[in-house]
């Protein structure tokens, strides 16, 4: 038996699965977790020296690979707090369209987060 996958590998898996059963709730919280998980990993922009870019196009920075930045590495742990959260954020909305009367939306907030909790195995 090999190692465990890890959390970005869990959640395609489990919006593959998602997609099939055609459970919207789960897609939507899947892709919102990995994408809170891509956005963690991005990094801020550095300030661009001046002179440089395309008199062509607006915001372009000259130069092979003078775009690229190295995005930040997250650990499992820094992936599992993300996840918890989306899955806690969407707990709490349900909670709010529940008293707005909204059952269906909450009903679906929660299938949302349960499909988060039981990529983290929980």
């Amino acid at each position: 038996m090999g190692p465990p996958d890890d959390i970005r590998t869990r959640l395609r898996r489990a919006l593959g699965v998602a997609l099939k059963a055609r459970d919207a709730g789960a897609v939507s919280a899947l892709r919102s977790a990995m994408s809170a998980i891509g956005n963690a990993e991005a990094v801020a922009p550095a300030a661009r020296p001046a002179g440089t870019g395309s008199a062509h196009f607006a915001g372009t920075v000259a130069g092979l690979g003078a775009g690229e930045a190295q995005r930040r590495l997250l650990t499992e742990a820094d992936a599992d707090a993300i996840v918890r959260q989306e899955a806690a954020e969407r707990e709490a909305a349900a909670g709010e369209y529940e008293r707005g009367g909204h059952a269906a939306e909450a009903a679906r907030l929660r299938e949302g987060a349960r499909a988060l909790m039981a990529v983290l195995g929980r």
